[in-house]
């Protein structure tokens, strides 16, 4: 039997256990009208059009340029489809000429009983931005009044929704592999060989892994197969240690490595037994924040065929032996010595580098990198609590940027992605002011991911893969100061999306000189996995953009292949000006490869196979001229640079066809190119010109480039 407690000694009990439930219990996030537009890309009908090149469609694609009008009477009506309930905060109408002086803001569960949101008979056209409060599924402008004897016309119909913002933090995942010295070198090795099974010939598969190492020293070889990250968690690359290989070759496909995609090695130190590392890899496969105490071999076992590749912020002790690699591009780093150079071997800001000497060798080197900034990374602090380094901005550059400057951000302040997220989950993450870091995995997305804060981090592991649905854009960057996004694979989805990476909206002025957006390590893919379609991949309008390391790939084999199947115009476009670009790779587009805009540009190597697949000549001609120039600099350009760049044909269904050019550009003293190649690969077509009507017809079996030092 207890003794009774007095009602005071209770009192103060369930005070106490209140206060507890107070401290310990997680905060609830405010609700909050968000940034994200719900409506855009959604299906949208009208009561009218104008005519077929003012469709509903148009008004919730994004882009400003493009408008919705009706026919020339009252009412008329534009309704956008949600996709599920929302609680609708703002709506901002982009009129154009054709305004509405009266109309309504409705809501509704089914598009049947419509609820107004807002109502005005004294409309001004313009930009409305108007708070509202309704839930429904479906918005609808409904016009009763015009202002003009034209229809109605809105360039953007745009709506926001109520969020919650989720947390930040939290585990990384189960793709996530992270090893510590504590753990018995045989169950990592155990893990790395498991890994390395079922992804050395996982070409298109979905699986995706991250390994990743605390600061120590571990006695394992890392075989790295196909959308596997192998990366040390230190501060710097010396904090922690492989004593063994960190090791690709291309035993999968019989010694040739020109399919080696999609793979990494980051902010570690390798010790190589017998003293040299082997690292034979083809496009997209960074070698980041390495340091090799021993040489690099860059070929397979058995010299077979290689096309990479990159390496960046790296020191390696011994020396780099491309061997049979056809190009490679290397930056800011630290080398012992260059073995060989086969057609492009380009190097900016590289201690060790050999002299500038192309065509013979074929070497093209810049003593410094005019403006960089490292790429974020994964670290854990002395404590064991993640972070996520940012290095800070840096011009005229040269060697290994580490230890380095920069800002350390929580992993707390990042929302944790997993591929089950929404694309609306993401959005609510992103407008309550976190950054994002997706963990391996493939994500379908139903709506843009819309980043819109200056100096966000949006970073990827273990080749997270990134699908849109129904003909979105995948990811919108603003015009806004320091973004970074890194480490992400777009890969288009079946109905075509207009563009898979768009940075800053068409028109984007702001300077960001100080601060630029960065992309690094960002792939796109159309076709391979799967049919897929997008007309151009990256579109770059924003000022003062840092491109570092891209590969655009249409894709050549693999699940989806063909003329009209996976169908794509452009790999890059660059409106924006002062655009820096660091090793792009862009390859089997329909049309121009890398078409330039912007005034002032910058390019470091380029690396380019023209589509193998037209069916005719007759099927790729642009206008009159046959086919399309690889990397094409707009006639208004007044000013552009570009250093290292080959371009390569393999029309294999026709190989009569004709390219009539490798490059185009205006031709103007201020627009100049230095190390420029074409190469007709076994004789399957031609190249008739370098650059413009400059060099020689680049065919014949024999498969020798045609080399121009420098235009004009």
């Amino acid at each position: 039997m207890h003794p009774r407690r007095s009602p005071a000694l209770i009192l103060t009990a369930l005070a106490a256990l209140l206060l507890s439930c107070l401290v310990t219990a997680p905060a609830r996030a405010a609700l909050a009208c968000g940034t994200a537009n719900a409506a855009q890309g959604r299906p949208a009908t009208a009561s009218s059009t104008e005519n077929a090149g003012t469709p509903a469609s148009a008004a919730v694609d994004g882009n400003t340029g493009t408008r919705w009008s009706s026919a020339f009477s009252d009412p008329q009506w534009l309704q956008v489809d949600l996709g599920s309930s929302q609680d609708v905060c703002q709506v901002v109408l982009q009129w154009e000429t054709a305004y509405a002086t009266a109309f309504r803001v409705q809501v509704s569960a089914d598009a049947s009983t419509w609820t107004d949101v807002y109502a005005t008979t004294t409309s001004t056209g313009g930009t409305q931005t108007l708070d509202v409060t309704g839930t429904g599924r479906y918005v609808r402008v409904h016009g009763t009044a015009r202002a003009t004897g034209w229809g109605y016309s809105l360039w953007e119909l745009t709506v926001r929704t109520t969020t919650t913002t989720p947390p930040g933090g939290g585990d990384l995942g189960p793709n996530v592999h992270v090893f510590d010295p504590s753990m018995p070198a045989s169950s990592i090795q155990s893990t790395l060989d498991s890994v390395f099974s079922q992804m050395e010939s996982n070409q298109f598969g979905t699986q995706r892994h991250a390994l990743l190492f605390k600061p120590g020293s571990y006695n394992v070889n890392a075989n790295i197969g196909f959308y596997t990250s192998i990366m040390g968690l230190g501060r710097n690359p010396d904090d922690v240690t492989i004593n063994g290989q960190v090791r690709v070759d291309a035993g999968w496909f019989g010694g040739n490595a020109t399919q080696n995609f999609w793979r990494s090695a980051e902010n570690l130190s390798i010790t190589p037994p017998g003293g040299t590392n082997q690292w034979a890899v083809s496009q997209a496969a960074p070698f980041r924040r390495m340091h090799v105490r021993g040489n690099l071999n860059l070929a397979p076992t058995g010299y077979g065929w290689a096309s990479g590749g990159y390496i960046a912020d790296s020191r390696i002790d011994g020396t780099v032996q491309p061997y049979s690699q056809q190009q490679w591009f290397t930056r800011d780093s630290t080398i012992g010595g260059w073995l060989n150079g086969v057609w492009n071997m380009v190097f900016s800001g590289v201690e060790g580098a050999p002299a500038q000497s192309f065509p013979e060798p074929p070497y093209t080197t810049l003593a410094n990198s005019p403006v960089t900034r490292e790429k974020p990374y994964l670290y854990v602090d002395a404590a064991g609590a993640y972070q996520v380094f940012v290095p800070s901005l840096r011009q005229n550059t040269r060697g290994a940027s580490w230890p380095g400057t920069g800002t350390s951000v929580p992993l707390t302040q990042f929302y944790v992605a997993k591929p089950t997220d929404t694309a609306a989950t993401i959005n609510a993450a992103l407008a309550g002011g976190l950054n994002l870091l997706f963990t391996p995995g493939i994500y379908h997305v139903g709506q843009t991911i819309n980043v819109t804060r200056p100096n966000t981090v949006v970073l990827g592991l273990g080749y997270a893969t990134i699908i849109p649905d129904n003909g979105v854009v995948p990811l919108r960057v603003a015009d806004v100061d320091g973004v970074r996004v890194a480490g992400l694979l777009f890969d288009a989805g079946g109905v075509n999306s207009p563009v898979l990476m768009e940075v800053g909206p068409p028109g984007s002025a702001a300077s960001h000189a100080a601060n630029p957006i960065s992309v690094q390590d960002v792939f796109f893919r159309i076709g391979g996995a799967h049919a897929g379609k997008a007309t151009t991949s990256l579109v770059v309008n924003s000022d003062h953009t840092l491109i570092d390391h891209i590969w655009a790939w249409r894709g050549d084999h693999g699940t989806g292949i063909g003329w009209t199947v996976n169908t794509a115009d452009t790999g890059l476009i660059v409106n924006g000006d002062d655009v820096t670009a660091y090793g792009l790779f862009v390859e089997h587009y329909q049309k121009y490869q890398v078409i330039w805009n912007g005034q002032r540009g910058r390019t470091v190597f380029f690396q380019n196979e023209m589509p193998y697949d037209p069916p005719g000549q007759a099927a790729w001609m642009n206008g009159s001229t046959r086919g399309y120039a690889a990397y094409k600099v707009a006639d208004s350009v007044t000013a552009h640079e570009a250093w290292g760049l080959g371009a390569y044909c393999y029309f294999n269904v026709d190989p009569s066809i004709v390219a009539e050019r490798g490059f185009e550009a205006p031709v103007n003293p201020n627009v100049r190119f230095h190390s420029l190649l074409t190469v007709s690969l076994g004789g399957n077509g031609t190249i008739n010109h370098v650059i413009n009507n400059t060099g020689a017809a680049a065919q014949g079996t024999a498969t020798v480039p045609v080399k121009i030092v420098s235009f004009p």
